[in-house]
């Protein structure tokens, strides 16, 4: 599998007509490389979900992201998932 770094992620979205289409691109590129069923996480959920879920959260606060902005924050939330202690 050829895994995606957040700027190519992005680049993927720049073409979007909209900030909503970008943001679908964006989580179904995360989506499709998502390995979270090879290390569960006491087998309770999907890491990128959560973090899509946790990044969504944080916009509807502070405001919307952009793309680039958006893509680092979900793989920050994603470590943040993974190395936390549950």
């Amino acid at each position: 599998m050829n895994i995606k770094t957040a700027e190519d992620i992005a680049a993927l979205a720049d073409s979007a007509s909209s900030d909503l289409a970008a943001r679908r691109i964006i989580n179904k590129a995360y989506r499709a490389q998502d390995e979270s069923h090879l290390w569960p996480i006491r087998g309770r959920f999907n890491v990128t979900n959560r973090a899509i879920r946790r990044v969504n959260a944080i916009e509807r606060h502070n405001g919307a992201m952009r793309t680039l902005e958006y893509c680092y924050a979900i793989e920050s939330v994603m470590s943040e998932i993974v190395n936390s202690d549950i």
